[in-house]
């Protein structure tokens, strides 16, 4: 059962912006606090952007800054935007709830490169 669909990824040169989608069903949307996380080759998926249980967000300081973590409660869809990449974001990019770990979608690759 897919939990969660990660698109928007795509290839973008250092400095430069792409936004991230992930949707879920309404279900999960509602009941869990979501957020984003990131796995580069060979390296461990890290969580890099939440959503707190009082609505505020928390990010990782690789991305504070740069990144920022939105909803769309009538698409059971959060966004991450991404701005000034650089190429140490290239990762394969997932959502999640970190409370309570679901099965993991396909993800959205992204690579940053000139």
């Amino acid at each position: 059962q897919v939990q969660f669909v990660e698109s928007g990824g795509g290839v973008v040169q250092p400095g430069g912006s792409l936004t991230l989608s992930c949707t879920t069903s309404q279900t999960v949307y509602v009941k869990y606090n979501l957020g984003w996380y990131r796995q580069t080759s060979g390296g461990q998926r890290e969580l890099i952007a939440r959503y707190n249980m009082d609505g505020s967000r928390t990010y990782a300081s690789s991305v504070q800054g740069r990144f920022i973590l939105s909803g769309n409660s009538g698409k059971s869809t959060i966004y991450l935007q991404m701005n000034d990449l650089e190429p140490e974001d290239t990762a394969t990019y997932y959502c999640n709830a970190p409370n309570k770990v679901l099965m993991w979608g396909q993800g959205a690759q992204v690579t940053v490169t000139s």
